[in-house]
């Protein structure tokens, strides 16, 4: 899919026809049976590298879960580039930083959206020490709150190769969905990225592959591990 704007970022919430809304669907569905050994509750989206529609996907993805009559919190873990806050237009000044930090109660920085079941928690603002701070038993627990209220907890993480702070949240999340550019990442990046979960056993659930152009139509093509 071509970079999108930002008035079509959620394109699932104003045109939830679409094919393209129709394709989100479809990872939703391929997520929820892509394993039956264990319950998918913290899913966490990442890619490659930066540029790849990564939280153009979580936000998406959200959205199409809480049409299903999902409760749904999007965590933007992203606390270097946050992207979150823009896509929804909420404000950034409270967040996850915030609540780790314990400036603010956890129920004072989810924020809710347009969107009915669907809530936010924003990053907040950019800590000195992201990953020193998505490590910390403070947000372990903070996960663990939020598993009591929401049934689907989507992540925006950083890129997997360029900082550790995806590998820090993969361990902490129930499944990994990978989004990778169709013609602008090479595929020995991809692989590396795909290394990198694999070495801190990061339970990889699918890939995602963006910017495919079929006869000038936007695409997306997904892979889920069965």
């Amino acid at each position: 899919m071509s970079r999108l704007t930002h008035k079509w970022n959620l394109i699932t919430e104003r045109n939830p026809t679409s094919p393209i809304s129709e394709g989100y669907r479809v990872l939703r569905t391929n997520i929820e049976f892509s394993t039956i050994n264990h319950k998918l509750q913290i899913i966490m989206v990442t890619s490659s590298k930066p540029g790849e529609g990564k939280s153009t996907t979580c936000a998406n993805l959200a959205i199409t879960f809480a049409q299903a009559n999902k409760r749904v919190l999007v965590i933007d873990a992203d606390l270097r580039k946050p992207a979150q806050h823009r896509i929804f237009s909420i404000s950034n000044h409270i967040g996850l930083t915030t609540a780790l930090f314990n400036q603010q109660e956890l129920q004072d920085v989810i924020q809710h959206t347009n969107t009915e079941n669907l809530s936010i928690i924003a990053a907040g603002p950019t800590p000195p020490n992201p990953s020193e701070l998505l490590s910390s038993k403070q947000m372990a627990a903070l996960l663990e709150k939020v598993r009591e209220t929401f049934d689907v907890i989507i992540i925006d993480t950083p890129p997997i190769m360029s900082v550790t702070d995806a590998q820090i949240v993969a361990t902490q999340s129930d499944g990994v969905v990978l989004v990778i550019s169709s013609g602008k990442v090479e595929k020995e990046v991809a692989l590396k990225a795909k290394a990198s979960l694999e070495h801190v056993q990061a339970n990889l659930i699918g890939v995602v592959l963006n910017n495919i152009n079929r006869n000038h139509s936007e695409s997306y093509s997904y892979h889920i591990r069965s």
